[in-house]
């Protein structure tokens, strides 16, 4: 069955959680599996990777698009935000996406909301310290989606990569029947990782921001060669971005990545993340280290 909106090519948009629900019932009524892909919108190449992912895997696919306010800082980014919403269900039509579930703030949130939802443990370092309450934000609106969507299987991207951690935690200790699918980091061809937030650099500090990927290719590399010092490598990385005179690294890290504890010595797969501010533009990315025996 098709779903479209007025506009014959546009994914049905679906504001209220009572309408998605009536929808998605006789979906499951029909024995077909469901996919969500939670996005804040400003779609790129590596949100409609993990929109292509769903829609091979499943019969119909969900499209959130909701700037959660919960999960910005007070001194971050929420009214500048990048909302695209015309150009995001172009996207999703080219990628035949049945619903577009594009909800209110009061919608999502009630007025007098006072339940959070917080895993701890692997949201303590890096972002979890950096970014206080951001984790509680992530967290809490997954969650909510999940339980408004009921979707079989959820897409996630690599690139973040200690919220997809922070999520398989909570679906693993709650119970929730949804699977967790995280799919690899999408690129642009001189390697910088696809963000929403690169709309925020200029040209200039657009070119600078390369120093994050070179800096995770220079630590494979060193691994490659049989480094295995994970501090030598950490300032080594660090080097590489203060080639961009004004970088500002919130982190440098190598860590386990089952539990991103940090390593001294790198033993076995290994994950690279960092947090490097381009401008006023703050970016995050990561690599996997994998030594060879």
């Amino acid at each position: 069955m098709t779903y479209t909106s007025k506009q014959t090519d546009l994914p049905l948009v679906v504001n209220k959680v009572a309408q998605l629900r009536e929808l998605l019932d006789t979906v499951r009524r029909r024995g077909e599996t469901i996919g969500l892909v939670p996005t804040m919108g400003a779609l790129h190449e590596g949100h409609l990777s993990l929109v292509r992912r769903s829609k091979t895997a499943c019969d119909v696919t969900v499209v959130s698009i909701f700037v959660n306010p919960t999960q910005f800082g007070p001194d971050e980014d929420l009214a500048e935000y990048p909302r695209t919403l015309d150009a995001d269900l172009r996207s999703l039509a080219d990628c035949n996406v049945e619903f577009a579930f594009v909800p209110s703030n009061e919608e999502v949130y009630c007025p007098d909301h006072r339940t959070w939802v917080e895993v701890t443990g692997v949201t303590d370092p890096l972002e979890g310290k950096c970014r206080p309450d951001h984790f509680r934000g992530v967290t809490t609106v997954v969650l909510k989606l999940f339980n408004m969507v009921g979707a079989d299987v959820a897409y996630f991207g690599q690139k973040d990569y200690q919220q997809a951690m922070a999520i398989r935690r909570m679906v693993a200790d709650l119970n929730v029947p949804t699977r967790i699918e995280v799919c690899p980091t999408v690129r642009e061809p001189d390697g910088l990782a696809m963000s929403s937030r690169n709309t925020y650099l200029d040209p200039n500090a657009r070119r600078r921001a390369l120093v994050l990927y070179e800096s995770l290719e220079m630590a494979k590399q060193l691994v490659d060669e049989g480094n295995r010092d994970a501090r030598e490598i950490a300032e080594r990385m660090r080097q590489v971005i203060a080639k961009a005179e004004d970088a500002r690294i919130d982190y440098v890290a190598l860590a386990d990545p089952e539990t991103l504890e940090p390593v001294g010595e790198i033993t076995g797969p290994t994950v690279a993340l960092l947090a490097v501010h381009i401008a006023d533009t703050r970016l995050i990315d990561n690599r996997l280290l994998e030594p060879s025996l």
